[in-house]
């Protein structure tokens, strides 16, 4: 949390525009189109205060899925020789599709984390619920999805305290938590059994609370906060736009 020109746009404006962003980096195959897509990333990072660090330190975890992706483009895709490593032969159409796919999976993991970074999840839930509210017309329940999305948020730090105080209950009474093979499976078994208990109480208790405080959906109900699109809006909207025109003309 900071203030910043991208944390003061409309929640609607960062999501829609992170979707439209993806599909671009996914159809930008020339080195052009990945080139515009870095760039408009590292501004998205400027105009967030946002240092690139403190943004993937919490996707770290995906750097696999972007090795794993590189590897299997330069593995498998067939060309003109350029490396031999033993039983392996690396083309040159391999390697380049390789950089490539992998420099387009880890903006998309960047830009999808400036967008959680800039935004709180409770204003994420409520755009995409005024981004789908047009489909509740054929029978989606937008209303419906975006609340168990924000139900399911605010829940996991509750239910990821829950689960150490379980933890730390069982290891007090002689159970053998954070072991590994056969001890290990059971003490997770005999953690998920109170803890799936405690998820049915609780949501129990929340309709009981949201039903005696006469909630009944979308009818009727009014926001404490509205969104309102500004200029910054107008803007990011205009750059986008113009990064789809130049990336799918290169294309």
């Amino acid at each position: 949390p900071r203030d910043s020109p991208l944390h003061r746009l409309d929640p609607r404006t960062k999501l829609g525009g992170t979707l439209l962003y993806a599909v671009l980096v996914l159809v930008a195959h020339g080195w052009l189109g990945v080139a515009l897509a870095a760039c408009f990333t590292v501004l998205s990072l400027v105009l967030g205060r946002l240092r690139v660090g403190e943004v993937w330190h919490g996707n770290r975890g995906l750097l696999g899925l972007v090795l794993l992706t590189i590897i299997l483009n330069v593995l498998f895709t067939p060309g003109t020789a350029w490396l031999h490593l033993g039983p392996v032969t690396v083309t040159r159409q391999g390697a380049t599709q390789g950089v490539r796919a992998g420099l387009r999976l880890g903006l998309l993991i960047l830009q999808s984390a400036v967008l959680t970074a800039t935004t709180s999840p409770l204003a994420l839930t409520a755009a995409a619920e005024r981004l789908l509210a047009p489909l509740s017309r054929v029978g989606v329940p937008a209303h419906d999805l975006a609340l168990m999305a924000t139900i399911a948020l605010r829940f996991i730090p509750t239910l990821s305290e829950e689960a150490q105080r379980i933890a730390r209950a069982q290891a007090a009474r002689g159970a053998r938590v954070g072991a590994y093979g056969r001890a290990g499976l059971r003490a997770i078994v005999a953690m998920l059994v109170p803890l799936f208990l405690s998820v049915f109480r609780r949501a129990e208790d929340l309709a009981v609370a949201m039903e005696s405080r006469g909630y009944q959906g979308e009818q009727g109900r009014s926001r404490w906060r509205e969104m309102r699109m500004g200029g910054g809006d107008a803007v990011a909207g205009a750059l986008l736009v113009a990064l789809a025109t130049v990336v799918l003309w290169v294309r």
